[in-house]
């Protein structure tokens, strides 16, 4: 039989304050972050997309982020390889909700 792994490491309770994330961090990484909100076609069958892209978040922060967006646009969407696809042109209304949310959010394409 193989042998169980056990964890040998080391578990901190209350780490030191170096260690600790930091709040003001996450936020200069929000305003600085280059977000293009787009539109695509490409292997949709002609059906367009507006994707939202640049977006430094976790995947689960994704998800909530796609759900607020579906919600605004009354459309449908998923979060694929890192990036919000709405269904649908809404292009401008992301931007300001982005933009409302404190992203620089640009609008890519024509």
């Amino acid at each position: 039989m193989k042998p169980r792994h056990t964890f040998r490491g080391v578990v901190l309770r209350n780490p030191p304050a170096a260690m600790r994330p930091r709040a003001q961090a996450a936020a200069a990484t929000t305003a600085t972050a280059r977000v293009r909100v787009g539109r695509e076609v490409a292997g949709r069958g002609g059906k367009g997309v507006t994707v939202v892209s640049g977006l430094t978040l976790e995947t689960v922060q994704l998800e909530e982020l796609a759900t607020r967006f579906k919600r605004l646009c009354g459309a449908g969407g998923a979060v694929r390889n890192g990036r919000i696809e709405i269904q649908g042109e809404h292009r401008d209304r992301l931007v300001a909700e982005l933009c409302r949310l404190g992203f620089e959010a640009k609008r890519a394409g024509g």
